[in-house]
């Protein structure tokens, strides 16, 4: 089974600093449809095939999703599992008027009343990581999510310690995992889609 991690193109949310859960979410930057359209260039140029497309429920991985689909000649599958962190209460509320925590500190603590903690976090991704590869092994699956479902691939699936790695997860950036008997992590960040022109905005 190979599962190509997705992160969506540029939010109208992070540019304005808002946080995007359900409420708060509103969608790609224009810069963002224009990444999203590189990524799709670039799968259909190279001739890629997907047996599945999936995408988050938040619009901004939504129209990430529905802008590649035409490349891959598939319909998006929407999957709650694949959203971001989910917020709670500051949802759609500016990021500089939260009080902020260390969350790898305080894992079991929930973001804001109603969102999650890390803990459940994780295990919400482990959850979808295990069921993706249940449900479609031996074929490609394509999944459109967020930075924070990127990064808790990698955790997960090697099993580190929160906090013992920093790395860019770049709008549109590819990370492709392979699964037979475990995980192999075949590539990372991969944006070269976007590399010729002025499109690489973390």
């Amino acid at each position: 089974m190979r599962l190509l991690l997705v992160r969506h193109g540029e939010s109208v949310c992070a540019v304005g600093g808002i946080v995007g859960g359900a409420i708060g979410c509103t969608g790609l930057t224009e810069r963002g449809l224009d990444q999203a359209r590189a990524l799709r260039d670039r799968l259909e140029f190279e001739g890629f095939r997907a047996d599945a497309l999936y995408a988050s429920t938040l619009p901004r991985a939504r129209q990430t999703a529905d802008t590649i689909a035409p490349a891959l000649g598939l319909d998006v599958r929407v999957d709650a599992e694949l959203c971001e962190f989910i917020p709670g209460e500051i949802d759609g509320t500016r990021w500089e008027d939260f009080e902020g925590f260390d969350v790898v500190a305080f894992p079991e603590r929930p973001l804001s009343a109603g969102g999650e903690s890390l803990v459940v976090f994780r295990k919400r991704v482990r959850s979808l990581l295990d069921r993706l590869a249940g449900e479609h092994a031996g074929e490609t699956v394509v999944a459109v999510c967020h930075g924070g479902v990127v990064w808790s691939s990698l955790y997960q699936l090697f099993g580190m310690a929160e906090g013992t790695i920093s790395a860019d997860v770049d709008y549109t950036s590819i990370t492709e995992w392979r699964k037979d008997d475990r995980w192999h992590l075949v590539r990372f960040n991969d944006v070269a889609h976007l590399m010729s022109s002025n499109l690489l905005v973390s």
